[in-house]
């Protein structure tokens, strides 16, 4: 039989993930939304931003973009050529080896990527303090002792009103 607080600290635990996990799919709906409104594919916007977001631009390959954005090399490389037939990207050839192709994001699609930016950081100002009290909710359950004494408060927001609750 389990112990009332173990119970209780697993319930909390549960709850505190199930929201992290809604905060994390509302910001990743938004960001999809948003790349639709200025007429990008969702994953062509997220290749661009993973180009440009690179912490050197000779890293900005291929195979930089599958590993960062978890897709297949080849799944890469029919995004980046979507990319560069609509004027975001180009692929530019790095010395004599012909399999190694750098990324780089146009004018055009550095002007996308920063008018989805703008967006989104308008978006994270209300999702990160949201993300920040369930993250420390989870990150106290694990380094407290007594964790019934813990209490975490979301705020869950729906279209008709905004409801308050404490677990």
């Amino acid at each position: 039989m389990v112990p009332a607080k173990r119970k209780q600290a697993s319930a909390i635990r549960v709850s505190a993930l199930a929201e992290f996990r809604y905060r994390l799919r509302l910001f990743l709906r938004f960001s999809e939304m948003a790349a639709h409104k200025v007429g990008i594919p969702p994953q062509q916007h997220q290749l661009l931003l993973q180009i440009a977001g690179a912490p050197d631009p000779s890293l900005a390959t291929i195979g930089f973009a599958a590993k960062r954005l978890g897709l297949r090399h080849n799944t890469v490389v029919e995004l980046s050529t979507r990319c560069q037939k609509a004027g975001w990207l180009v692929r530019k050839q790095t010395g004599s080896d012909r399999r190694r192709v750098l990324l780089e994001v146009t004018r055009q699609g550095r002007a996308t990527l920063e008018a989805l930016s703008i967006d989104h950081a308008r978006e994270l100002d209300e999702l990160v303090p949201q993300l920040i009290r369930t993250l420390t909710t989870l990150q106290t359950l694990d380094r407290k002792s007594s964790p019934c004494k813990i209490k975490m408060k979301m705020t869950m927001k729906t279209k008709d009103s905004e409801a308050r609750r404490e677990i």
